[in-house]
C-alpha cells in the first residue's frame, strides 16, 4: 500500500537515529538557504509568526492539533496564513514565512504531523503572476540537487480533468460524481458532497497520470474555494482562482488569489463550521482577530504554500518523508 506497513513503524520506533542521512541534512540546510537568498534577492521580508494560536482553520479537510496553555485551549497552527494576513492588513507589503506547520491525520509516505511550510504573499499580483515564480523557485530548487532542469507545464482543472475521464468537472451532475467516486472506492460515498467526489476521482484518475517534472494545475472548481476568489474561466463557468503544483505526480504547493472581501470570508466560516456540525467533526474557533484584519482591508494579493518536505523528497528522489526528516513522528 501506500502507507508505511505496521512492521516498518515498529522498525523505526525501536530506532534512535535519524531519519535523514548526514548528507540529506546538508541538501535541506542548502535547500532552505537557498530559499532565504531568493527572496533576499526579490526584497520579499522574511516574517515569524506564531506556531501556536488561540483559533484555527474551519476546513473541514484539515484537522488542527489542539493543545492547553495556562487552562486556555489552544491550536498549533496549520498554516501561518491568518497571521501573515494580519500582517498583511497591517502594511508589511510583500512577506514570506518559512518554518513549522501541524496537521493531524495521518503519518506515513508523504505525511508528517509536523512539517515544513514555506509560505509568501505578493502585493497586487494575481494567481498567473505566483504561478510563475513559484515555478521558478521550484526549478531553481530541484536544479541545484539534480542539476538538470525540469519541464513545466501548465494545465487548467477542467483540461486534464477531461483530458482523463472525459467529464467537466465544473458542470457535471453531482449524482454523477457521487456514482464515479462510489465505483472508484466504495458505497459510502454515494451520498458524498461534490468537493470530496472530485478530490477523490481527481487524485485517482488524473494525478497518476499529470506528466513528469513540474506540472501547475489552475482554476479549480468553485466548490473547492477554500480562501480563493471565485472568478469564470473563459467559457464562463464559475472556478476557484486557485492552484496546485505537482512535482513527477506529488502535490507540493496550494496557492490562491486571495480572497480579501471580509463578509464572504465570514460566510464560507460559517458554512464550514455547519458542516463540521452536520458530520460530527470537532468543532473549532474560528478567528475573529483574522477577520476583523480583513474587515481593516486586507491588499490585493496572490499567496501560495509550499511543503518544503515533499519537495526535497522530489528533488532527492525518495519516496519516504522519514528520509528527508531528522526525526519524523515514528522516531519521536
Amino acid at each position: 500500500g501506500s502507507e508505511m506497513c505496521i512492521r516498518d513503524r515498529r522498525f523505526i520506533m525501536d530506532k534512535w537515529q535519524p531519519g535523514a542521512s548526514l548528507n540529506t541534512l546538508r541538501h535541506r540546510a542548502a535547500m532552505l538557504s537557498s530559499v532565504r537568498e531568493f527572496f533576499k534577492q526579490r526584497s520579499v521580508l522574511e516574517v515569524d509568526v506564531p506556531v501556536m494560536g488561540k483559533a484555527t482553520v474551519t476546513d473541514l479537510n484539515i484537522d488542527s492539533i489542539t493543545t492547553s496553555v495556562v487552562g486556555e485551549q489552544g491550536y498549533l497552527q496549520t498554516s501561518p496564513e491568518y497571521f501573515m494576513k494580519r500582517l498583511l492588513a497591517s502594511g508589511t507589503g510583500d512577506i514570506y514565512f518559512m518554518g513549522k506547520a501541524f496537521r493531524d491525520g495521518e503519518v506515513g509516505l508523504r505525511h508528517n504531523p509536523e512539517f515544513t511550510m514555506l509560505e509568501w504573499y505578493r502585493c497586487g499580483w494575481d494567481d498567473h503572476q505566483l504561478m510563475s515564480e513559484v515555478a521558478e523557485l521550484i526549478s531553481l530548487l530541484l536544479a541545484e540537487e539534480g542539476g538538470f532542469s525540469w519541464d513545466v507545464t501548465k494545465i487548467s482543472y477542467s483540461d486534464c480533468f477531461f483530458d482523463n475521464l472525459g467529464l467537466d468537472p465544473h458542470s457535471a451532475e453531482l449524482r454523477t460524481l457521487q456514482l464515479l467516486a462510489a465505483k472508484l472506492s466504495s458505497q459510502s460515498w454515494i451520498d458524498e458532497t461534490r468537493a470530496n467526489c472530485l478530490d477523490l476521482i481527481f487524485s485517482s484518475q488524473v494525478e497518476p497520470h499529470l506528466p513528469r517534472g513540474i506540472t501547475i494545475i489552475y482554476d479549480y472548481p468553485e466548490c473547492q474555494a477554500a480562501l480563493a476568489q471565485i472568478s469564470s474561466n473563459n467559457v464562463g463557468q464559475n472556478v476557484s482562482k486557485r492552484f496546485e503544483a505537482f512535482v513527477n505526480g506529488v502535490e507540493i504547493a496550494n496557492g490562491y488569489l486571495e480572497l480579501t472581501d471580509a463578509s464572504e470570508q465570514g460566510v464560507r466560516f460559517k458554512r464550514d463550521s455547519k458542516a463540521r456540525e452536520l458530520l460530527k467533526r470537532p468543532a473549532v474557533t474560528m478567528d475573529q482577530k483574522f477577520l476583523a484584519a480583513l474587515s481593516s482591508g486586507l491588499p490585493a494579493c496572490a499567496g501560495v504554500a509550499i511543503g518544503l518536505d515533499r519537495l526535497l523528497m522530489g528533488a532527492l528522489g525518495v519516496n519516504s518523508i522519514d528520509q528527508v526528516l531528522a526525526f519524523s513522528w515514528l522516531r519521536c
